[in-house]
């Protein structure tokens, strides 16, 4: 039996934190790239330090004719990226940066493999995906990385409302929440570190500004007096974003997911178009372990796929229900091909992904969003429960 009573933590980092900066311009390219093609391929990469942002990788379109066009548009959208997240330092502003591009077109081997020796779509790689789900939220997220999420989301929006001005757009949360019964019931640790506009700024000056929010978005009663607050512990946080420390696309692959409350196959998002599995594959398991959990079939649901390169269809499927089920799992392994195509055509089908609704994924979790009236989010919509549960 698993342990009903006990501490999980996990962090989440803002829009303004180095890697995120650049998983953000990654995804951005991918939806320029999205909205001139739904069949492009791009696997785009940002690195990010003091005024300088480097992009490469591969890209390709239908009419490769236009791809030369295209790239000249790339310095412009990675200094849009930077301009709305909020970066104005001297040493690190959208205006004055050096952006230098070395994407290009995709390698014809890659390319042949995805297609297939038979025309049929494969794997743009191999791997293994997983997605996770559990009732313990809403959103049937885990507790720790959706608050922690909450948190970022908040401070952003009032900074960037110029409610708060004095705040800046690098920060992290780490949030350790205390479980009975297996439920989450309360808080027993915060901690913020925010960039922040002065050295005459103290920690305790932060904290003023902070705490009504962190208050606003965590339940009610979660926290009280034992609590322990970590607000700015190391104190002045003046200079941040890539200024600070150097970003790079793909670091933050468990505060992408599940805040390390389940397992990462160790592929990241950001900049691949979804074709490539470890992104859609990825969002294919989490869209079906919350259906089964919002089917009732189960409090907590894992499912990994894997892939093979050039293979269209999963090698496997497995499902953990860690011993909430209602269901065998062996069940819902089964009922799963019949109720979705999880090849990697049917995934994007299936989810409507060829479209450009990724940069709004790069920063504040992947799931655990609401489903949007123009398909982003799409992932997390609930509405394979019926179809799972009349097929086991």
């Amino acid at each position: 039996m698993s342990r009903q009573s006990y501490i999980f933590t996990s962090e989440s980092v803002s829009e303004g934190h180095p890697d995120k900066v650049c998983d953000r311009i990654s995804d951005a390219i991918l939806d320029a790239f999205l909205a001139e093609d739904p069949r492009a391929r791009v696997a785009c990469e940002t690195f990010a330090t003091t005024n300088r942002v480097v992009i490469g990788g591969e890209v390709g379109l239908t009419d490769q004719a236009r791809l030369h066009t295209f790239m000249d548009r790339i310095p412009e959208i990675a200094r849009a990226c930077i301009k709305d997240i909020g970066y104005e330092q001297d040493k690190f502003h959208h205006a004055t940066c050096e952006v230098t591009n070395l994407l290009h077109e995709q390698s014809a081997h890659i390319a042949q493999g995805v297609t297939g020796e038979r025309g049929d779509e494969g794997a743009g790689d191999q791997g293994i995906m997983f997605g996770y789900a559990t009732n313990e939220t809403p959103d049937l997220m885990p507790a720790p990385i959706q608050y922690a999420h909450a948190i970022l989301r908040r401070l952003a929006e009032v900074r960037k409302s110029g409610q708060e001005p004095l705040l800046r757009p690098d920060a992290k949360s780490q949030l350790s929440v205390r479980y009975e019964g297996g439920k989450p019931v309360g808080v027993s640790s915060i901690v913020l570190s925010t960039q922040h506009e002065s050295e005459a700024q103290s920690s305790a000056d932060i904290r003023a500004i902070v705490e009504p929010y962190i208050q606003e978005v965590l339940p009610e009663g979660w926290i009280t007096a034992d609590t322990q607050w970590w607000v700015n512990p190391t104190g002045t946080f003046v200079i941040g974003g890539p200024d600070g420390d150097a970003g790079l696309t793909g670091r933050k692959i468990i505060v992408d997911t599940y805040g390390g409350a389940a397992p990462h196959g160790g592929g990241a998002f950001s900049g691949k178009d979804p074709t490539k599995v470890d992104r859609s594959a990825a969002y294919a398991a989490r869209y079906l372990a919350k259906n089964v959990v919002a089917a009732g079939m189960a409090d907590r649901c894992l499912v990994q796929l894997s892939y093979a390169i050039g293979v269209a269809k999963p090698l496997s499927i497995y499902v953990d229900t860690f011993g909430t089920g209602e269901v065998d799992p062996a069940a819902i392994e089964i009922a799963i091909p019949k109720v979705m195509d999880l090849t990697p055509r049917g995934i994007r089908t299936h989810l409507d992904l060829n479209r450009p609704i990724y940069a709004r994924t790069a920063a504040y979790g992947h799931f655990g969003r609401a489903p949007e009236a123009d398909g982003g989010f799409s992932w997390e919509k609930a509405d394979l429960a019926e179809a799972l549960a009349k097929a086991v």
